[in-house]
């Protein structure tokens, strides 16, 4: 396992506030109420390693295979439906989305190897994930993927939590399926758009894993 680059800068400030608020609690309370103390620093120390665990990157055997539309995050499949679809498509899409817990991997991986055809970020709101209008007003990121001449889009999309989505696409950009795609911060939702043929592999409340589970094939 290693830590993202992305949490380099949170964890090292956790880490300073960590050992201040404890040196703190060692020299002014622990003497008197040695109990309270304690309880400081395993508050302390939960929340530090928590952070450290919420940046991890896992060792893992990533998928890619010319037929196969990857997870691009890891979590719980909440919606499987056919939609209309409201960004870059003016058609009907399958649309699949995966809700992401303060407790998953937060690294998003390319569903698909091929070109980037479309990468645009969305200022909005900060609705729960689950919430039916987050993925058209809240703060989201969306790309498209073009393989064999056909396309498909994902969403990043913030949570009640989650205030920063980082993605690393441009438009033009030949990517690699199950490689990095960006990372959002605590808590978020990303939502796959597929073609109406596009045979889904998954079924609401599935946990799939980024970068490894096929959620549809074409």
């Amino acid at each position: 396992m290693t830590i993202h680059r992305e949490g380099f800068k949170t964890i090292a400030w956790s880490a300073i506030i960590f050992g201040v608020i404890n040196i703190v609690s060692f020299y002014f309370i622990s003497f008197s109420t040695p109990l309270i103390s304690t309880l400081i620093f395993l508050v302390t120390l939960g929340l530090l390693i928590f952070l450290v665990s919420f940046f991890r990157i896992p060792k893992r055997n990533l998928t890619t295979r010319e037929d196969a539309i990857v997870a691009p995050a890891d979590g719980k499949v909440v919606a499987i439906e056919e939609v209309q679809a409201d960004e870059y498509f003016n058609d009907r899409r399958i649309q699949v989305s995966i809700f992401m817990s303060p407790l998953n991997v937060h690294v998003n991986r390319n569903p698909v190897s091929g070109d980037v055809t479309y990468s645009q970020y969305h200022k909005g709101k900060y609705l729960v994930a689950w919430h039916p209008k987050s993925s058209t007003e809240n703060e989201r990121h969306t790309v498209v993927y073009k393989k064999n001449g056909r396309e498909i889009l994902v969403k990043q999309i913030a949570g009640a939590l989650a205030k920063r989505i980082v993605n690393y696409l441009q438009p033009g950009q030949q990517v690699v399926q199950s490689n990095e795609m960006g990372f959002i911060k605590f808590g978020s939702r990303v939502d796959l758009l597929l073609p109406l043929d596009a045979k889904v592999h998954v079924k609401i409340g599935d946990t799939p894993q980024g970068g490894v589970t096929v959620v549809a094939t074409w």
